[in-house]
């Protein structure tokens, strides 16, 4: 299998983030790029830096005004007297409504939907070479390779279309498949991260040309909180078109395969010919979240699960946090899919 990365990626190095009030390290760091890579080589992966297809496959899904923002943002902040390293929002709007600010500090609070999403020096660039490691990935696709895992980091589920959160900044599987879409293609999104896609949700929520389904922890009491619910099934020509299945925390292996089935039977019924794995390996039982309980051996029987649709297949790399089985994982699942499509 051939992977993407490229090593402008590593530029992103975020410092904090808020919970329960406290600021804390941010989990999302640099050093998951060097566990994740060994975990994809020890997969038999080879690497390889992704093509620049330039910024129209990104607007193509993220508005200008959003894109102008992440390019633009810091250099604005840094201008303020007494601000800090990052861009941090301390305001966010009730409601999102016409009206723009003007101030950085007004378009931090309506682009960023929380503290997890610091900018820095280092981020446009280390966001805009993952999404274009995701384009390179679906473009091996469309060329006629059977898999492809793409490297993204930062990840990019919870980045609607004009607005970062959750680590996320632009949504690296919409990117993708809406690139296999305009290639004549009918993608399907699978997200198998702990927390729910709510970004991609967002993205595609009204549309019937991309199916998205998500396994995620139940979002009652954890992130992000206001999306992923099983009643939310789509809106308009996309009503039926989203499917979320939340599971309890602590869910095991056969819960979380017994609801993979689930997942890849509406894949089916959708007659997608290709399919974007959100890859998120925070379902770990070992990762630091602790939402659910899949091991390193239930990895593998997911991407076996998977490999078993025939589909050619994208692994978008999402969440997975730093821990001992962090590229173990990566190498399962991988292996897995590999394994089992022969």
């Amino acid at each position: 299998m051939k992977a993407i990365f490229d090593d402008r990626q590593w530029k992103h190095e975020p410092g904090h983030f808020m919970a329960n009030g406290a600021i804390l390290p941010n989990p999302e760091q640099c050093e998951r790029i060097a566990r994740l890579t060994e975990g994809a080589k020890a997969a038999g992966c080879a690497f390889q830096a992704p093509d620049d297809a330039g910024i129209g496959p990104i607007a193509a899904l993220h508005s200008p005004e959003y894109l102008t923002f992440l390019q633009t943002i810091y250099t604005r902040w840094r201008r303020i007297e007494g601000a800090g390293n990052e861009v941090i929002p301390n305001i966010h709007p009730a409601s999102r409504g016409d009206g723009y600010p003007k101030s950085a500090v007004g378009q931090a609070g309506f682009h960023q939907a929380d503290t997890a999403c610091p900018i820095a020096e280092g981020t446009w660039e280390a966001a805009y070479w993952s999404a274009q490691s995701a384009i390179s990935g679906a473009d091996l696709l469309h060329a006629g390779d059977r898999s492809a895992y793409a490297l993204a980091r930062p990840p990019g589920h919870h980045a609607f279309g004009d607005l970062a959160g959750g680590f996320c900044f632009l949504n690296n599987s919409g990117i993708a498949a809406q690139r296999l879409l305009a290639k004549g293609l009918r993608p399907a999104i699978l997200d198998v991260d702990v927390h729910h896609g709510n970004g991609t949700q967002g993205i595609f929520y009204d549309r019937s040309d991309v199916l998205t389904v998500s396994i995620h922890a139940d979002p009652e009491r954890f992130y992000p909180f206001f999306w992923g619910h099983a009643q939310e099934r789509g809106a308009g020509p996309g009503l039926g078109y989203n499917l979320n299945l939340p599971l309890a925390r602590g869910a095991d292996d056969a819960t979380y395969l017994g609801t993979l089935d689930t997942a890849l039977t509406r894949i089916r019924s959708f007659g997608a010919d290709v399919l974007v794995v959100a890859l998120g390996l925070d379902a770990s039982i070992d990762d630091p979240f602790k939402g659910l309980a899949v091991t390193t051996d239930g990895f593998a029987r997911i991407g076996a699960a998977i490999a078993r649709t025939g589909l050619p297949c994208l692994f978008v790399q999402e969440g997975g946090y730093i821990c001992d089985a962090l590229g173990d994982n990566l190498t399962s699942v991988l292996s897995g899919f590999r394994d089992a499509a022969g």
